[in-house]
């Protein structure tokens, strides 16, 4: 029998569908991109956003319509609000939250889908009581999430995220330095800890758990030791719990990535108060300036938000003001638009769609200038990338750098992918830089 999966959302998506991968591989069925040739068909959805959800009954509205001339099996999981799974549980034949993952043998096995390998799901290995503990089956044999921390406390209000994962609770650190330690030793050269707000880890536990900075010690310590260079990153951290503590960490290990995602969603601090970030713009400078002089190489990329309810023209030029003076090496910049579940849900959306646009294109142009500036900074230098795979056109290789830029070197020679290469830069674009191999033989 094969399945197949459709994953919609974030990385945190991602490594769940991983490991939901790895339950039906031990029950023996085999993974098909081909929709048509599965006998079960899934979606890791997303409530976050209302176009993922939007896709999720377009899938199972196709899905049901050939059930008239196959016999199949739909499933839904995911992050998923409460309201939006009451109505899935009426359209798939299976619905449930990925804590429950384990069950799915079980589940099938109502539905006359026994394991092919005749193996009782209770059995069934590694499944054990908790989903964390379940081995994933990694899409990528260099570059793997580990999920260190799921759900969040901080119930901003523009985001649902506390509604369809719950409150923050911590991984056991012996799972996570246990997972990231097996990837090292098979040769991975990308790891990202996986979190809403990673940098809470062990608060839920205080006391019983290692802080997030620790964390970060214990696997820099591992990574530090490996016979092949690697980076480590993590994301995302909230402003609020970032703490020097973190940084420090960051500048004493090589093998962690002098890379953070740190969002500011708005440079207004009224506009920070209604989307109940809980830092200021004074704090968040703070650490800023805290990190480029303790990591003075750091790339720090952001997300941000236009048009949110109630945004005046002043304050959106306070956000301007704060990308000029960041000059982030990227950031992911999306316009308001409301999310079921979240608080600003029942507030009116009251900038028009123009001005939203607009202001997009305001914010792009200047992430444009500082994501130059530092690509233009990087040309005639010889700089380590991360090799992930080649063009469309066959012609090129393609990969990232540490600070995830985005890096083009002209050659064929698909033995790279997967390896950390130095490059020398000679050409920058405004989100891209291209170069050449400095040796043929990765380090």
């Amino acid at each position: 029998m094969k399945y197949f999966v459709l994953t919609l959302g974030c990385q945190m998506n991602m490594s769940d569908s991983e490991r939901v991968k790895t339950v039906f591989s031990n029950m023996g069925y085999k993974q098909t991109d081909n929709e048509e040739e599965a006998d079960i068909l899934g979606v890791m959805a997303c409530s976050v956003r209302q176009a993922a959800i939007d896709r999720v009954y377009s899938k199972i509205h196709d899905w049901n319509l050939r059930k008239d001339r196959k016999s199949i099996i739909t499933f839904v999981s995911g992050c998923i609000l409460p309201k939006d799974m009451t109505k899935f549980e009426k359209l798939f034949d299976l619905s449930f939250p990925t804590a429950e993952m384990e069950k799915l043998p079980e589940f099938l096995n109502h539905y006359g889908v026994p394991s092919i390998h005749s193996v009782s799901p209770a059995r069934l290995d590694p499944i054990k009581s908790e989903f964390w503990s379940i081995q994933a089956s990694y899409d990528s044999s260099f570059d793997a999430f580990v999920p260190i921390q799921n759900g969040c406390n901080k119930f901003c209000s523009f985001c649902a995220v506390p509604y369809t994962r719950g409150r923050e609770v911590s991984r056991p650190s012996e799972e996570i330095l246990k997972e990231v330690g097996d990837l090292i030793n098979k040769g991975y050269t990308s790891i990202t800890l996986l979190g809403q707000n990673v940098n809470s880890y062990g608060l839920d536990k205080k006391g019983q758990e290692l802080s997030f900075a620790e964390l970060l010690h214990r696997i820099g310590e591992v990574g530090d030791k490996a016979s092949h260079r690697l980076w480590i990153y993590f994301t995302s951290p909230h402003p609020r719990d970032m703490t020097n503590e973190v940084l420090d960490v960051i500048a004493a290990h090589p093998s962690i990535a002098n890379q953070i995602h740190l969002p500011l969603q708005s440079g207004d601090d009224k506009v920070l108060i209604r989307m109940n970030r809980k830092h200021s713009m004074d704090r968040y400078r703070q650490i800023v300036e805290y990190a480029r002089h303790k990591i003075p190489n750091i790339a720090i990329t952001t997300d941000i938000i236009v048009g949110f309810s109630g945004e005046t023209d002043e304050q959106f030029a306070n956000t301007v003001l704060a990308m000029e003076e960041f000059k982030y090496n990227m950031a992911f910049i999306a316009k308001y638009s409301p999310r079921p579940g979240a608080a600003s849900y029942q507030w009116e959306d009251n900038v028009s769609m123009n001005d939203k646009k607009k202001r997009f294109e305001i914010l792009t142009e200047s992430l444009k200038k500082s994501s130059y500036a530092h690509n233009i900074s990087m040309i005639d230098k010889e700089i380590p990338v991360l090799i992930q795979g080649r063009s469309r056109d066959g012609k090129y290789l393609i990969g990232r750098t540490e600070g995830k830029v985005n890096v083009r070197i002209k050659s064929d020679d698909l033995s790279l992918i997967g390896k950390i290469m130095d490059v020398s830069v000679s050409r920058a674009n405004p989100f891209s830089i291209e170069g050449e191999f400095v040796m043929v033989t990765a380090k």
